[in-house]
């Protein structure tokens, strides 16, 4: 798979997009309430990320999705916390203020804080990643 070939997994009412646009750099996209009907298929999927680099940079682009369940939300800040160490920066840009709350929580349950950030609008999220991609 090269670089550019996005890994889309797609439920009834939401999408996840997985790319990485240049090695260590993960974007995880989702559009649509987040609910997990994708069941551990993303955490899979990450574990391949995990395998190649020392650590990624990972960007949560959650801007279209307008909510995740407790039990999704507990989920990923569970294996944020069991792979806190080879996750060198975690960016979240958040589409609606539960999800703004929920990353919040994430952050403090994961113990990221300084390596952590939350976005509110798309461009200073958006100019982060060019950053890390070149």
């Amino acid at each position: 798979m090269s670089q550019l070939d996005p890994v889309v997994f797609r439920a009834i009412r939401c999408t996840l997009e997985i790319r990485r646009p240049t090695p260590g750099v993960v974007v995880l996209k989702f559009t649509g309430p987040d609910v997990g009907e994708f069941g551990e298929a993303p955490f899979q999927e990450l574990a391949h990320d995990l395998q190649r680099t020392s650590a990624i940079q990972l960007f949560v682009d959650a801007g279209d999705c307008s909510g995740a369940s407790i039990d999704v939300s507990s989920d990923w800040a569970r294996w944020m916390s069991s792979n806190r160490e080879r996750i060198a920066a975690l960016h979240i840009l958040c589409g609606s203020k539960f999800i703004q709350l929920t990353a919040d929580f994430v952050r403090r349950f994961t113990g990221f804080e300084e390596r952590m950030r939350i976005y509110t609008e798309r461009g200073p999220f958006e100019m982060a990643l060019r950053e890390q991609v070149g």
